[in-house]
């Protein structure tokens, strides 16, 4: 199966990350999302990280034209149906993300693959939602987009074997390694560094040190590029929260029981980077 149109559905950090590897390497793209202000935000983080590359002389003025030039948008998920390869990159809510799925599986003909992006959510519960499960896979990008070289790819039960070859080529294709995962919930990635991210937060709850130790800890004595707590910051606080209660739904265990502190940031909408508030003040 050749893709050639390639769909995003949402232009947030994720989407629009996604959007722009698939275009700079040489794929149609559409990219989605419920408001036009948010596509223009998307397609302006694109333009902007483009920039960042031609100044660095990754690229040239040529390569960021014709990338931008792949890239429509649209606020109509029925414009999916011209893609051959969907991609869903919404926030991390699972009613949300089944809702896209039913209206993706909708949309477009039956031949298309539909991907999730989720980084913790079980594929086979949302490949349940389609009419079409052994074309529904997990196809999980590391942020930011751009930078980040790991693609997660996940199998539901359900998936099949030319799904999952289509997926893993178009991870090369797009200059990313990937690696396989089952379907369980976290899979690999989110299943070993949420937990530890949630114990950081459970380490500055229970006054085991200060926001900056903890992660002068883990990034001088473990070599992490940046610590936890800078890193939940930059993720976002509400998506650990959301992937620590999948993970705790999922296995029943109480190790990945959230972290009151975690719960607590959230609801005051304290989220990261995002919000310009987190861990740590970004205003």
């Amino acid at each position: 199966m050749e893709v050639k149109t390639f769909g995003v559905v949402g232009s947030g950090q994720m989407g629009n990350g996604i959007a722009q590897v698939a275009a700079a390497a040489g794929m149609n793209v559409i990219m989605s999302d419920i408001k036009e202000a948010f596509c223009e935000k998307g397609l302006a983080t694109i333009a902007g990280s483009l920039d960042r590359l031609l100044k660095k002389e990754k690229i040239t003025q040529a390569d960021k034209d014709t990338t931008l030039a792949r890239i429509t948008t649209t606020t109509d998920l029925k414009d999916m149906a011209k893609a051959d390869f969907v991609v869903e990159a919404a926030v991390e809510r699972q009613d949300l993300k089944f809702q896209i799925f039913r209206d993706l599986d909708e949309a477009c003909p039956g031949n298309v693959i539909l991907a999730s992006n989720t980084s913790s959510i079980p594929i086979g519960s949302i490949a349940a939602q389609t009419s079409r499960p052994d074309k529904v896979i997990g196809m999980h990008f590391m942020n930011p987009v751009p930078m980040m070289k790991l693609v997660e790819v996940i199998k539901g039960i359900a998936t099949s074997k030319e799904t999952f070859n289509v997926t893993w080529d178009l991870s090369k294709k797009f200059g990313k390694v990937p690696a396989e995962a089952n379907d369980y919930p976290g899979f690999i990635a989110n299943r070993i560094l949420m937990p530890m991210i949630n114990e950081a937060v459970f380490c500055l709850y229970q006054s085991v040190g200060t926001k900056e130790d903890i992660d002068t800890v883990m990034k001088l004595g473990m070599a992490h590029p940046m610590g936890p707590l800078t890193l939940a910051d930059l993720i976002g606080l509400d998506t650990c929260l959301a992937i620590m209660e999948t993970l705790y739904d999922g296995f029943k265990d109480s190790k990945y029981r959230p972290c009151p502190l975690l719960r607590r940031y959230v609801e005051a909408g304290w989220l990261g980077r995002k919000t310009g508030k987190g861990f740590y003040d970004y205003k």
